[in-house]
């Protein structure tokens, strides 16, 4: 019977300290976006992972691809930016440059989550005007990856309003 409530005790210890919660959003806000009306952001490769599973003898599997310069184009233009393909020299005074970065991964136990920085830079300037990081966990690495843009821009948005 000890050695019963032992184990129960130790498979619970394991599902409640292996499944940490993501780490919140880091906001470093230097100035304010509002008189930035385009952005450039710089390409980046699009990732695709799988995840399969076996189940009553049968394997199934599953790919999903994400290009980070479309996830954050597609959050930025939601909120009025306009997406240059190339830098413009008469438009520098209006426009961000946005970098992006995967920043480091964290094990959680029972998988592990994927922290990107995005950086907003001002081209006129070479200044950083505010920078996020954020963590992502889903079920492959493009889900990660997606999860973390979508979680740091949000925050971002979010303390400019």
């Amino acid at each position: 019977m000890k050695t019963i409530k032992l184990i129960g005790i130790l498979i619970l210890n394991f599902l409640i300290f292996s499944c940490a919660p993501l780490k919140p959003a880091m906001i470093i806000k230097n100035s304010s976006t509002e008189n930035y009306k385009y952005i450039y952001i710089s390409p980046t490769n699009s990732l695709t992972s799988s995840a399969g599973a076996t189940y009553g003898g049968q394997y199934y599997s599953t790919s999903k691809s994400v290009n980070p310069t479309d996830v954050i184009t597609g959050i930025l233009s939601k909120e009025g930016f306009i997406r240059l393909p190339e830098l413009k020299s008469e438009l520098t005074n209006e426009t961000l440059i946005v970098n992006y970065g995967e920043s480091g991964r964290r094990n959680r136990g029972l998988g592990y989550t994927i922290e990107v920085t995005i950086q907003l830079v001002s081209a006129k300037t070479n200044e950083l005007i505010s920078s996020c990081s954020a963590e992502g966990q889903g079920e492959t690495e493009a889900d990660d990856i997606r999860q973390a843009i979508t979680r740091c821009l949000s925050a971002l948005i979010s303390k400019e309003n």
